[in-house]
């Protein structure tokens, strides 16, 4: 009977987690007005400037600005491109990162822009395989790190800049990411923050666990530093073992049999799910934590809720929905109130905000250099510190890659009482289950760490 109810409780997790953040889509169209689609992307409102070169010059007010393709210069509106996975593997994430997007810039046109200056969001369906489009002249979203770096070379041969929704360790490194802005720590540096807390929590031995690829094993690499610099008993490896959609029995057995005091995961909510309900069921009583995009607050309305109150911490990069009073949280929980009032309250709201932050800050500084166009961007973002207002870490890029580098993240535990699975955005105490432990958070070997990429594809 024990094994029946776990198995029910994985089946509902699965069937909750694939369906995460659908309510959030369906409860709000808010801002969708503002926002061009692939199909329209090209209407007659500047059509004559998408084709136009990057250097052209175009009168503005009296003064010379540089314009190009993703520019009506006639009306003074910039096209930004949104190239978001909305059918493919991370939809449900995605398409409430663009949602709460489009709601960003709604009220920053609402409030007149800047110095004349509107942004429309076109957003493009990559399905996680598309290509970009040649009427914008910045990617405010690219969705992964694979797609993103299928594109990477085309970022650069098009002079276009992109902010990835993927925390890859490599995009610092201009042969990898030249044209990708990266943001908040990587995935290896939050794995080194983790695993250090983790360890000064709860034990010297430790497992992991994680998918193949530029995102598993560059988490999975640095869980591995920080063990080394801190002299922990690896009694489990799996990194790579962890395969969507295969038979997680063997990752499983290794962590129960293992002995370990906590588990890093690398992988995706789904196998997070299939791996701690299986390593429950065969009495592992041992701690969790992993990557950011290993849990999923759908976990939370499952069987398994308990399990995960008792033994889950959570890492991640930002703050999270109404926790502390940063004037970026104030300004996001106050615009989405104005904007979407009945969007159920989803930490990753955040995220659409810090894309939001850095393509405005990116945009006004290029307009106050007189150069609008995809160059003018890419250089405009070189050049600037982006105030993130409190929600994170500030980030610049044109500069050297230890200083580049944010080295801060957060961390939470995973709190059953605070969960609030139907709160939106106007209720005060409105929760996705996370208290706050530490952030921003900076261990010892995070700070020590002379950047490479972790993760390398051979």
């Amino acid at each position: 009977m024990k094994q029946l109810r776990l198995i029910l409780a994985l089946l509902l997790a699965f069937s909750l987690v694939a369906a995460a953040c659908g309510d959030d889509e369906d409860s709000s169209d808010s801002g969708s007005d503002s926002a061009s689609t692939d199909s329209d992307s090209g209407s007659d409102s500047g059509s004559d400037d998408d084709t136009a070169d990057a250097g052209d010059d175009t009168a503005d007010a009296g003064s010379e600005m540089l314009t190009g393709a993703g520019v009506d210069a006639e009306n003074k509106v910039i096209r930004v491109g949104l190239n978001a996975d909305l059918s493919g593997t991370f939809a449900a994430l995605t398409t409430v990162i663009v949602e709460g997007q489009l709601v960003f810039w709604e009220r920053y046109n609402d409030q007149g822009g800047y110095n004349g200056w509107t942004v429309e969001p076109v957003v493009l369906d990559n399905a996680f395989a598309g290509d970009g489009d040649e009427s914008v002249v910045m990617l405010t979203n690219s969705t992964g790190s694979p797609h993103t770096a299928a594109i990477a070379e085309a970022l650069v041969d098009d002079d276009l800049v992109a902010i990835p929704l993927s925390w890859y360790s490599g995009w610092t490194d201009p042969s990898i990411g030249q044209n990708v802005l990266e943001v908040q720590a990587n995935y290896c540096i939050e794995a080194m923050n983790g695993v250090t807390y983790m360890s000064e929590t709860y034990g010297n031995k430790m497992a992991i666990a994680s998918f193949p690829g530029d995102y598993g094993q560059d988490g999975a690499i640095g869980a591995k530093i920080a063990a080394e610099a801190l002299g922990l008993e690896i009694v489990y490896d799996g990194e790579a073992a962890v395969i969507p959609g295969a038979d997680q029995t063997p990752v499983v057995t290794g962590i129960a049999e293992s002995g370990a005091d906590f588990v890093w995961l690398t992988t995706g909510p789904t196998q997070t799910a299939e791996i701690v309900g299986g390593a429950a069921g065969a009495g592992y009583t041992g701690q969790w934590a992993g990557n950011s995009p290993a849990w999923n607050p759908a976990l939370l309305a499952t069987g398994l809720a308990e399990v995960f109150d008792a033994s889950y911490t959570h890492s991640t990069y930002t703050t999270l929905w109404g926790i502390g009073d940063s004037p970026g949280m104030q300004d996001l929980i106050a615009t989405m109130r104005e904007y979407a009032p009945d969007n159920i309250a989803d930490d990753v709201y955040i995220i659409s905000w810090i894309e939001g932050l850095i393509a405005q800050q990116v945009i006004e500084n290029a307009i106050d250099n007189g150069d609008i166009t995809r160059a003018g961007m890419v250089a405009s973002a070189n050049e600037i510190t982006v105030d993130l207002q409190g929600l994170a870490p500030n980030q610049n890029w044109g500069v050297e890659a230890n200083d580049a580098i944010v080295r801060g993240t957060y961390l939470y535990d995973v709190d059953l009482a605070a969960f609030t699975p139907d709160g939106t955005v106007s209720d005060d105490d409105a929760n996705r289950g996370f208290t706050l432990l530490e952030g921003d958070y900076v261990s010892p070997t995070a700070a020590a760490w002379e950047y490479e990429p972790c993760f390398k594809a051979s």
